[in-house]
């Protein structure tokens, strides 16, 4: 039977997260020299532009590529952010700014998105929150790309497998960024080690809390087919973060989740934001409309150094990370990897 990494293509048993604000071509093309499965980050693309950045990865390098989707659905009507606003408020006096344009809105994956992966044609297709109706999918994979579907419980796990898709990535509750969750009213963090001690019957790529290649290791004993790493790549020359979130990594800086950034759970350094707010609030809009209001706090603050409106995501493993090329990188990991086996 041929395994997860054989139907990839990838030498090393890694593919680099789909990190929207940190990842992109740059990232990808490092990642997938050194021999990992690389990703781009497509919520926040256009179609046109979708097709610019896969165009720009085929004329750098060779090897499977990742595009990732959201599957959330948009809330009607828009939500109301006066609450919101108003809590705000004192930010926006403070830093000598005022509410401008929405930023570029997340969409969900639709009908121009899946004609641009038609024509794109990728190896893999991954998708957040679920996945698509069934007749985008069937178009997904008429394309004959693998399809991954994102879980962070055990009953996402098993709806998952029970709908075809060829893996399924495990987000344990050690995963910065948003989380995946689509079943069930509220978000529930389960631990990695808890996620894949559930047997199902596709290959399961572990998720959270991985930085090196001992924890590769114990994730591949553990039953996962591969891993997918996020935080381990944040400090790669690569990566398009914002220098005070930079020079946040490698230290002992605590991670939690929040709903201030976007509106919905996501794990990441806590900053001045999350500790004056709380990190969970009533006002803030519904996913994906949080993030407007906070749009011209983050960039002045941003313009100055600082990262106080910021979503720094990040998962638990944010102390261990190391700066190094992305190709560096993977590189190092298989030969911990190896290390481990020998």
């Amino acid at each position: 039977m041929v395994g997860l990494l054989e139907r990839i293509g990838a030498r090393a048993p890694i593919i680099q997260a789909p990190m929207a604000g940190a990842g992109g071509t740059a990232l990808a093309i490092a990642a997938m020299r050194g021999g990992a499965v690389g990703s781009l980050p497509c919520a926040l693309l256009t179609p046109e532009q979708l097709a610019g950045q896969v165009a720009e990865v085929r004329g750098a390098v060779k090897g499977p590529l990742n595009l990732n989707f959201f599957c959330h659905r948009l809330p009607e009507p828009a939500p109301d952010e006066r609450g919101w606003r108003a809590l705000l408020a004192p930010y926006y006096a403070e830093e000598g700014v005022e509410p401008g344009p929405p930023p570029p809105l997340r969409r969900p994956f639709d009908d121009a998105l899946c004609a641009a992966v038609e024509a794109a044609r990728p190896e893999i297709v991954s998708f957040h929150f679920g996945l698509p109706e069934e007749s985008l999918l069937a178009r997904v994979r008429g394309t004959g790309a693998l399809v991954f579907g994102n879980a962070t419980t055990i009953e996402e796990m098993r709806w998952l497998a029970a709908r075809g898709v060829d893996a399924v990535i495990a987000q344990g509750a050690e995963a910065g960024g948003h989380s995946g969750w689509f079943l069930g009213d509220a978000h529930r963090p389960v631990p990695l080690a808890e996620l894949l001690a559930e047997r199902i019957a596709v290959p399961v790529i572990a998720a959270g809390g991985i930085v090196d290649g001992a924890d590769i290791a114990r994730a591949l004993a553990g039953g996962a087919s591969a891993v997918q790493l996020g935080t381990a790549f944040l400090a790669a020359a690569e990566s398009s973060i914002s220098a005070p979130f930079r020079a946040l990594l490698g230290s002992e800086a605590a991670t939690q989740f929040t709903n201030l950034f976007s509106g919905r759970a996501a794990q990441g350094i806590v900053n001045r934001l999350m500790r004056e707010l709380g990190p969970i609030r009533s006002e803030v809009p519904a996913f994906p409309y949080g993030s407007n209001a906070l749009a011209p706090l983050r960039a002045h603050a941003e313009g100055e150094g600082r990262g106080d409106y910021s979503p720094l995501w990040a998962g638990t493993g944010v102390a261990r990370v190391r700066a190094m090329g992305a190709e560096e990188l993977v590189g190092v990991l298989a030969g911990e990897l190896a290390s481990t086996r020998s």
